[in-house]
């Protein structure tokens, strides 16, 4: 079968959390299936949580068969080169209506290790941020497994933790071993490795209806802990209708487009890009065919698709891999 090369949305796989929301539903208009969906994964090739089209010829079609049959018109030939027919990126919106835990993410060699599989870096776009919320990030002075132990155990981990009021548009680049965690009444746009390994360190004693708590990986967080204070908070350009930069490293490079307007795109066929839309409406027109996608949307467009236009009044995140 022939590739038709066109933007690519697919199902929202839906995740309930104990710290979730209704944000999902009324900021991004997702259908979600209960007042405490935490999590819409808009973009993932997770085993267990494989994203399918949603739109057009390919629709139906799972993102990991796709890979299988079109692994360069998709992924990009560089991409394709350098991680096979994996798709190496995971895109989610986030609804904390409470804190998320205390968490931090292994590195490549531990997670390939322990879990074979990748390690976690990731970064957050801040979308809504309700008044007094704060995003947690880092130590806030050189710290040391022994006094981290010492904290936990005293319930007072909190305080030497790195805690900063979050606003709308607020960037976040957390490399692994970063310490974190979202707090209560933020919306987040992340972009991260392929991965789901989490090392939860502390929930805030919250239990279930079972009256259980969440497992906790004190342990195994030890070793992937960076204890030195961290710079995570990214500044960037705002020029319209021009890819700014917010992030650049090995993993992924995302840029911040504001559009007013129209923005002509050529790319080399090395990789896929990613378009997050986080405010506005737009279109994509490829080949003469314009296809819409308004905020809340993500949009792969595939490596293959080497020319585009790009045309409304909207704000997005541009992701490909460099």
């Amino acid at each position: 079968m022939e590739f038709k090369q066109y933007p690519l949305i697919f199902t929202p796989i839906l995740q309930d959390r104990i710290w979730g929301g209704e944000k999902l539903k009324t900021d991004l208009g997702k259908d979600i299936p209960t007042t405490t969906t935490g999590e819409s994964w808009e973009l993932s090739a997770v085993p267990g949580n494989v994203s399918v089209v949603k739109n057009g010829p390919l629709a139906g079609q799972p993102l990991d068969a796709l890979l299988g049959q079109y692994p360069d018109e998709i992924l990009g030939t560089a991409v394709h080169a350098k991680f096979g027919k994996q798709f190496p990126l995971l895109f989610k919106f986030l609804d904390a209506r409470e804190d998320l835990s205390i968490q931090v993410h292994p590195n490549d060699e531990l997670a390939k290790e322990r879990h074979n599989s990748f390690g976690k870096t990731e970064m957050w776009y801040v979308m809504q941020a309700d008044e007094g919320s704060r995003i947690i990030v880092g130590f806030n002075h050189k710290s040391s497994p022994e006094e981290y132990l010492e904290k936990l155990e005293s319930k007072q981990l909190i305080d030497i933790l790195n805690q900063e009021p979050a606003k709308k548009g607020d960037v976040y680049f957390l490399e692994t071993g970063t310490i974190h965690a979202i707090g209560a009444g933020i919306v987040i746009a992340e972009i991260q490795q392929t991965s789901d390994i989490t090392y939860r360190i502390y929930d805030w004693d919250r239990v279930d209806a079972n009256g259980n708590g969440r497992e906790l990986h004190v342990e195994q967080a030890l070793d992937a802990m960076n204890y030195n204070e961290t710079d995570t908070k990214k500044t960037y350009s705002e020029d319209v209708n021009k890819s700014n930069t917010m992030v650049d490293c090995p993993y992924f490079t995302t840029n911040f487009l504001p559009l007013d307007g129209s923005a002509e795109v050529s790319k080399d066929g090395n990789s896929f890009t990613v378009y997050i839309c986080t405010e506005g409406e737009y279109t994509v027109t490829v080949d003469g065919e314009a296809y819409s996608f308004k905020k809340g949307d993500t949009v792969l467009l595939p490596a293959a698709v080497k020319g585009y236009n790009l045309n409304g009044t909207a704000t997005l995140l541009e992701i490909y891999i460099s």
